[in-house]
């Protein structure tokens, strides 16, 4: 008997207390958190800024271009794409 009335207690703590004392504890850190990047003079993102300087400004009504990826070699681009080769399935019901 003392057994069962442990266990239900156990499982009342884990479904009712628990989430709302996780929830108040996890909410005052991140406010803590928060407060602290605004302090320190941080921008409200949670990516962080970049690493290294930030480029300028582009002028307006122009496009400022950060990355090229590299070119393929032409030697690619002359092989003839002869077709798929058939591959034999099952359908699976």
């Amino acid at each position: 008997m003392v057994f069962l009335l442990s266990l239900l207690l156990f499982l009342l703590f884990v479904r009712y207390v628990l989430p709302a004392l996780l929830r108040a504890v996890l909410g005052s850190f991140v406010r803590q958190q928060m407060h602290k990047m605004q302090q320190d003079g941080h921008e409200a993102s949670p990516f962080g800024s970049p690493p290294g300087p930030s480029p300028p400004p582009a002028p307006p009504g122009q496009v400022r271009v950060e990355y090229v990826p590299p070119t393929a070699p032409k030697t690619q681009s002359k092989v003839r794409f002869e077709g798929d080769e058939y591959v034999d399935y099952e359908e699976v019901k």
